[in-house]
């Protein structure tokens, strides 16, 4: 068992090293670009996940 956690643990080092590695390498003007689109998907990430409390919350208020 312990084996196989180190295992884990070692392929799990090397795949954020490389993935470190690859992001580090990217096109400053791609980068810009894009920054826009990541603050909006946040931001709709952030208002989804409110809502779903706020619909979870009054499921359990009123129909369980």
């Amino acid at each position: 068992m312990s084996l196989s956690i180190i295992i884990v643990l070692i392929i799990l080092l090397i795949a954020t090293v490389g993935t470190l590695l690859l992001a580090g390498k990217g096109d400053e003007g791609y980068r810009n670009a894009t920054k826009r689109n990541t603050t909006n998907l946040t931001l709709i990430y952030v208002v989804v996940i409110l809502i779903s409390f706020v619909a979870v919350g009054v499921y359990i208020k009123w129909f369980a």
